[in-house]
C-alpha cells in the first residue's frame, strides 16, 4: 500500500465531483458505431464468441493462417466494451503473470514461456503496423516502485531472477527513481524498459475489429449467444438480441452453425458449465485525471512515460495517456457473492475515494488536479493468475480464460493456443510448441462452491491487507495458499 504521510490535506470529494462514471477510453471520439446483428440462420467454418481481445485476436489470426476460412465473431454488447475497453492499457510480454509466478509453477518451461512471450509482444507491434492500427502504442516499459522499506529487497531479488532469465531491468535507488518520476513515497525502483508497452486499450480492440472485417470476418454486435448444442458434426449457436425497452425477454435473432467454435468470453458466464469452477469475476476500479498542465508535468517528471506499479500486495498501477492525463487504478479487487456481475457493481464511490487519497499521497505536488472519469470493470480471475486452456465437444470447441488482468498482451498468445487446439492451419493431430507446454496442458485449482467461495476470497483479501500493514509478512492463511500455489494479490 502506498505510504500515507501526515499532513496530506486534499479535498477528495471535490477532486471527484465531476468524474463521469464511464471508462475514459470508451468516450474517445474514435469509437465506431455499433455493428449489425445477424438475422436468420448462418453457417461458417469458425464461430468466435466474444468481441474483446481474446475473440478478435482469434478471428484475425485464423484468417491470417487460412484466408479461405469463413469466420464469424459474435459479441453480446459492443466491441471492446468489456475488459478490453476498461483496463489500464499495459501490454506485457509475460504470459505467466510475471516471471516469479512462471518459475513457481512451470520451472522446466519457463525459458520457453519467456521467449514465446517476447515473440508475442513483438508480433502485436508488427500487427499494428501491418494493419495500420493506431492504438497509441508506446514501448516505454514498466517500472515497479518500492514505497515501503520491506519492498526494497524484493525489487533486488526480482532483478537477480530477471537477469538470470535474459531480462535487463535497471535497479534504481531513491534518488535515481525520483529523477525518473518524482514522488516522495518512492524508495527504490526496478525499470524494465522492453517488456511492456502502453496502449489505448479501446482503440486496440476497435482496430483489431476493423482488421478482421478487412480480411472478410463477419463481426456482429449486440448478439448474445444463449445456447450451444451439437448438430451432427457441427456446433449450433443460438443468438439473441438485448431486450427492447419495456421488454423482459431477449429477442431471438437466429442460429450460427459452425465447424469449430472458440470461446473468448472472459469473466462473463461461460457457455461451458465446467469453466464456472475455475473463473471468478473480480471488479477492478480506475480513475483518470484531467490533462496535466506543462507545470504539473514538470513537477512530476516522468519524461520516459513508462508504466508504473507499486510493490505492495494491494498494488496500484498507473500511466500517462496520450494527452498527459494520469490513469490511476488498482488496490481494491472486489468479489461479489455468487459470482455477482451487474452494471451497478461497476461504480464504487468508496473505492474511488480511496484511490484519490492514494493518488495525492503519491503526488502531493498535483493537489488541485481533478478527475474526469471513475469506473470499474470485471477481470476473469483464476487461482494461478494466468490463462488456462482446453477443448470440448470432441475437440470442436476451444477456450482460453483466466488472464487475471494481464490479457492485453497474453490474449494474442491464447488465441494462437485455441487455434492450435482446433487444428486451424495444421495437419490433423499435429502438436505445436505451444500445445506441448505444461501450462497449456494443465488446469488451475478450482474455486470451492458457494458459500465457501465467497468466504475464502474475503478471508484472503483481509489477510493480504494485513500483510501490507505488517511489513509484508504473510500469515498462516497466506502461507498455506502459497504452499498450494494459490497465493493471491490485488
Amino acid at each position: 500500500m502506498t505510504r500515507i504521510h501526515r499532513g496530506t490535506n486534499v479535498n477528495v470529494a471535490e477532486s471527484l465531483a465531476d468524474a463521469a462514471p464511464e471508462p475514459f477510453w470508451l468516450q474517445d471520439p474514435a469509437r465506431p458505431g455499433a455493428g449489425p446483428a445477424p438475422t436468420g440462420a448462418l453457417t461458417c467454418d469458425l464461430a468466435v464468441v466474444g468481441g474483446g481481445y481474446s475473440g478478435l485476436w482469434t478471428a484475425l489470426l485464423a484468417k491470417e493462417r487460412d484466408p479461405s476460412l469463413d469466420v464469424v465473431v459474435l459479441e453480446a454488447g459492443r466491441i471492446g466494451a468489456g475488459a478490453s475497453g476498461r483496463n489500464g492499457g499495459f501490454c506485457a510480454a509475460s504470459l505467466t503473470h510475471g516471471l516469479e509466478n512462471g518459475l513457481g509453477r512451470w520451472p522446466d518451461d519457463v525459458h520457453t514461456l519467456e521467449r514465446l512471450g517476447w515473440d508475442n509482444l513483438r508480433a502485436i507491434a508488427q500487427t499494428l503496423t501491418r494493419h495500420g492500427i493506431d492504438a497509441e502504442w508506446e514501448p516505454t516499459g514498466e517500472m515497479s516502485v518500492a514505497t515501503e522499506e520491506w519492498q526494497v529487497p524484493a525489487l533486488h531479488e526480482a532483478a537477480e531472477k530477471a537477469f538470470e532469465h535474459g531480462w535487463e531491468p535497471i535497479v534504481l535507488g531513491r534518488e535515481a527513481v525520483r529523477a525518473e518520476v518524482d514522488s516522495p513515497t518512492y524508495l527504490a525502483g526496478l525499470w524494465d524498459r522492453d517488456a511492456v508497452a502502453m496502449v489505448h486499450p479501446a482503440k486496440l480492440a476497435w482496430g483489431l475489429a476493423d482488421a478482421c472485417r478487412a480480411l472478410g470476418v463477419r463481426v456482429f454486435e449486440n448478439t448474445r449467444v444463449t445456447a450451444l448444442r451439437t448438430d451432427a458434426r457441427r456446433l449450433r449457436l443460438t443468438a439473441a438480441a438485448p431486450p427492447r425497452r419495456g421488454d423482459r425477454a431477449s429477442r431471438t435473432l437466429g442460429t450460427v452453425t459452425a465447424r469449430n467454435v472458440a470461446l473468448g468470453t472472459g469473466a462473463f458466464p461461460p457457455l461451458l458449465r465446467r469453466l464456472r469452477q475455475y473463473v471468478v469475476p473480480v471488479y477492478d476500479y480506475a480513475l483518470v485525471t484531467e490533462p496535466l498542465t506543462p507545470a504539473q508535468r514538470a513537477a512530476i517528471g516522468w519524461r520516459h512515460r513508462q508504466g508504473l506499479g507499486d510493490s505492495a500486495n494491494q498494488f496500484h498501477y498507473y500511466r500517462l495517456t496520450a494527452d498527459d492525463r494520469i490513469l490511476w487504478g488498482g488496490y481494491d479487487a472486489v468479489y461479489h457473492f455468487g459470482n455477482g456481475m451487474r452494471p451497478g457493481l461497476e461504480r464504487r464511490p468508496s473505492t474511488y475515494a480511496t484511490l484519490a487519497r492514494h493518488f495525492f499521497t503519491t503526488f502531493p505536488q498535483l493537489e488541485g488536479v481533478r478527475f474526469t472519469n471513475a469506473w470499474g470493470g470485471v477481470i476473469d480471475t483464476c487461482s494461478r493468475f494466468c490463462a488456462f486452456y482446453g477443448t470440448a465437444y470432441d475437440g470442436r470447441l476451444a477456450y482460453a480464460a483466466g488472464y487475471t488482468g494481464l490479457g492485453v498482451g497474453a490474449t494474442r498468445f491464447g488465441a494462437d493456443v485455441m487455434l492450435d487446439l482446433l487444428g486451424v492451419g495444421l495437419a490433423s493431430g499435429e502438436e505445436t510448441e505451444r500445445t506441448r507446454l505444461a501450462m497449456v496442458r494443465s488446469k488451475p485449482v478450482p474455486f470451492p462452491p458457494e458459500p465457501l467461495r465467497y468466504g475464502v476470497i474475503e478471508l484472503t483479501r483481509r489477510e493480504i491487507a494485513r500483510a501490507d500493514r505488517n511489513a509484508g509478512r504473510r500469515g498462516l492463511w497466506l502461507r498455506a495458499l502459497d504452499r498450494f500455489g494459490l497465493g493471491f494479490d490485488s
